[in-house]
């Protein structure tokens, strides 16, 4: 399904030529040199509890995470997991920290979702982030239990080039993967990376820069990518924070 890649990733071969480069402590990462492009299962630990399974009808389908808003109930997918045949708002469930079928953070009720009108007009793959509120849980927002990953969009701001750690719960997994790599442009409004093992469900899986920050979300291009070993994010602009500052306004 996927066409060949296009784009020459000359930078990130050579780096990769030497074996390990120094990463930045990307997502709590230590740093140290290690290489690139190595999926493991992500450990536990609370930066990583912010990340979760979307659910409906008892299963797993997308990822998503919490990032901080004003009303600390808010969290960044991918459009296409809330949107279109089977992954309607309805009855879905925001699972934090998820992880051998245990819930240690209780399932939070998605209560409204933001999808931009590129995708909801024409699924243009530029389009593809969305975010979705969640009830609260004995007085408590979802932020105040497992924290929020700041968001950055707008102008000018692209993590092209840069290490970003990439989080998610593959379909046929229970236990979350974590990847670090070089992040490359593709095209003038996403970017690509290159990890293994990222299957179905990773959909919606926050890209985590070196300071914490939510900067992309895999989805976009094939909404995602037809293949495991090559994935996709928006680059977040304009059209991002827009949406952003919907959602964080209710």
């Amino acid at each position: 399904m996927k066409r060949p890649v296009r784009l020459s990733l000359l930078v990130a071969v050579a780096l990769l030529a030497a074996g390990s480069v120094p990463v930045a402590a990307a997502h709590g990462r230590v740093s140290t040199p290690e290489p690139l492009g190595v999926t493991t299962t992500a450990p536990v630990s609370a930066e990583n509890a912010r990340v979760g399974v979307l659910v409906r009808g008892g299963a797993h389908y997308c990822t998503a995470s919490v990032v901080h808003s004003e009303g600390r109930d808010l969290v960044v997918t991918a459009a296409h997991c809330l949107t279109g045949s089977g992954s309607g708002s309805g009855g879905i469930e925001f699972v934090p920290g998820y992880r051998d079928g245990r819930a240690p953070y209780g399932g939070w009720a998605v209560t409204r979702t933001y999808v931009g009108d590129g995708w909801k007009g024409r699924q243009d793959e530029d389009s593809d982030v969305a975010f979705a509120r969640v009830g609260s849980r004995g007085g408590e927002e979802v932020e105040d239990v497992v924290g929020g990953n700041r968001l950055v969009a707008g102008r000018g701001r692209s993590p092209v080039g840069e290490a970003v750690t990439v989080v998610g719960y593959p379909k046929a997994r229970e236990t979350p993967v974590w990847c670090t790599n070089l992040s490359t442009a593709y095209g003038d409004s996403q970017q690509r990376i290159e990890c293994p093992g990222y299957s179905g469900g990773t959909s919606g899986s926050p890209w985590i820069d070196a300071r914490g920050r939510v900067v992309g979300v895999l989805g976009g291009f094939q909404q995602g990518g037809s293949t495991d070993d090559v994935s996709y994010s928006v680059v977040f602009g304009d059209e991002a924070a827009a949406l952003y500052g919907e959602a964080t306004a209710g």
